[in-house]
């Protein structure tokens, strides 16, 4: 039976948020509250409290109400169809289902869980055995819909391997997607090939079977060529700038090859291309950046 008050994962672009805060380092929700709203009404969909939200340097409570403000500002767009998800990861399966509780009863829809990297060798020790117990013990406990997340740059070095997180989408029905923050157009096509098979999906349902795997891509550099090779959309950094070009390179990236707007995609891919890595080069401070902008 459908479940009436669970959002599909959709297709598109995916909008990391800041977390603002005031002089005094308290949260700046009346910012963060205007910020939901550009960016989800430019038709991007909200993530909070993940890498680029400083999910690390903020309490449970704080991460509670960010979700809160979120999700009210998103209803009172009349955009609450639109799903959030947020960063749960932590250093253990029981802080992480901790946090995947936390996050639902604050009104998210899908909990992103990253690698816990502080013992990153012993994780990978065995083929990766600990790893995929960690993401599998994580979906079977969860309230909500798991995200699995490889960012190596943040988790210790740990590169989720394309094996290795078919075998947890294999073993767990309560993993609905993953981001990809490693720039590796063949790990998604290689992801692609196996859990959006026709034959995999009669297998290996997931928990909400009309919603289907999603493949996040985290670079937005290089979404023109990912979503060839399976990728459903990206979550990057550069939508918290100019979120409508970004969902306009998304639109025009789904054309046919060879029409006028595929030729007008590649061109924007460029010139985002462009922006993004320079943006990437000079470690432009998203926060910072949009307070001096507002």
């Amino acid at each position: 039976m459908t479940d009436p008050t669970f959002r599909p994962m959709p297709k598109g672009i995916y909008t990391p948020l800041p977390t603002f805060f005031t002089s005094a380092e308290d949260l700046d929700l009346a910012a963060f509250a205007s910020h939901v709203k550009f960016t989800a009404l430019a038709g991007t969909i909200p993530v909070v409290a993940g890498s680029a939200g400083e999910a690390a340097h903020l309490s449970s409570a704080e991460r509670t109400t960010l979700i809160q403000t979120a999700r009210q500002t998103l209803d009172s767009c009349g955009l609450d169809h639109v799903p959030i998800v947020a960063g749960v990861g932590a250093s253990s399966t029981r802080e992480t289902v901790q946090l995947a509780t936390l996050a639902k009863d604050a009104g998210a829809d899908y909990g992103m869980v990253i690698p816990p990297g502080y013992y990153a060798g012993a994780l990978q020790a065995n083929g990766g055995e600990a790893l995929r117990r960690f993401f599998v013990d994580v979906a079977e406990a969860s309230p909500l819909p798991i995200v699995m997340y490889n960012f190596p740059g943040v988790s210790g070095g740990i590169d989720l391997d394309s094996d290795l997180i078919v075998d947890v989408v294999r073993s767990a029905p309560n993993v609905f997607g993953v981001k990809l923050t490693c720039a590796s157009v063949g790990k998604i096509t290689r992801i692609n090939a196996v859990v959006n098979s026709a034959e995999f999906k009669e297998k290996y349902p997931r928990r909400h079977p009309e919603s289907e795997f999603r493949i996040i891509d985290g670079y937005i550099d290089i979404l023109l060529p990912s979503i060839a090779s399976g990728a459903a959309g990206a979550i990057s950094g550069l939508p918290n700038l100019v979120p409508r070009t970004c969902a306009k390179l998304w639109e025009l990236s789904n054309s046919a090859t060879g029409t006028p707007e595929y030729k007008e995609a590649q061109d924007l891919q460029s010139r985002i291309a462009m922006a993004d890595g320079f943006m990437q080069k000079i470690g432009v401070n998203t926060p910072l950046s949009l307070n001096h902008e507002g």
